[in-house]
């Protein structure tokens, strides 16, 4: 298995938006090596959100592949599809997809996507709770729920297990994301402007966080447009015109 742990080849990704076709990625190729911490910048609208989310298998490009651990993520191109149908859950391609985004990847998001009836505990727990049957879970919630306090006193909120995300700071809502993020011990950590909702305190607080966790030898990747936000990382790309350049 080589050094690489997450490696995309010409990505393509195209929107249609009424008679207009919005060509967003045009060839995309990166490699992101075991717990480097990389930072892709570009500006609002360029497709950064658009590339992390094919490289967490939550969008299909119409062409190039995204490898994790040597093995590929799509389906080949001739039998791709960009939207998924109930059908489409069945197929064994889908089926891996929705296993790298339970198993392999950890999402944090600039708007949080916090539920907002449960609680900070709950919220981490949901991520463990997804697919699992009642049995599995019955025999598996100790666990989980161990491990979500872990995480949670490694963030900061373990007293705050019982609050809703109404009743946190910008900062807090962002440090249960992560928490929710890493509580099922993702190999890839991919996030997506993270600072970008939070105040200068806030921002910084949460860059300490990553970068503690990078050098527990955490994988992240991270887009943004704040050049103070990227320097944390070990490498930056920048995303202009659908194609990636060393910055």
């Amino acid at each position: 298995m080589s050094d690489a742990l997450l490696v995309a080849s010409g990505l393509h990704r195209t929107y249609v938006m009424g008679r207009s076709r919005l060509h967003v990625l045009r060839g995309c190729s990166l490699s992101v090596r075991r717990g480097e911490f990389l930072a892709i910048m570009g500006k609002s609208g360029s497709g950064k959100s658009t590339l992390l989310h094919i490289l967490g298998a939550l969008d299909v490009p119409q062409e190039g592949q995204v490898l994790f651990e040597d093995r590929p993520v799509f389906a080949p191109p001739g039998k791709r599809r960009l939207y998924d149908t109930a059908f489409d859950m069945l197929s064994t391609c889908e089926r891996q997809r929705i296993a790298y985004r339970r198993f392999a990847f950890g999402f944090v998001f600039q708007f949080y996507h916090l539920l907002p009836e449960l609680n900070v505990l709950e919220n981490v727990l949901l991520t463990r709770m997804v697919g699992c049957s009642t049995f599995t879970w019955w025999r598996e919630r100790h666990q989980a729920r161990h491990d979500a306090l872990e995480i949670l006193r490694r963030v900061g909120l373990h007293e705050r297990l019982r609050h809703r995300p109404a009743e946190l700071s910008g900062g807090e809502r962002q440090r249960v994301a992560i928490a929710r993020a890493l509580v099922h011990r993702p190999k890839v950590l991919l996030a997506d402007e993270p600072t970008g909702n939070l105040d200068a305190e806030a921002g910084a607080a949460l860059l300490g966080l990553l970068a503690d966790l990078h050098a527990e030898g955490q994988t992240i990747v991270l887009v943004t447009h704040d050049p103070g936000v990227a320097a944390r990382a070990d490498r930056v790309l920048r995303l202009e015109d659908g194609r990636l350049h060393s910055a």
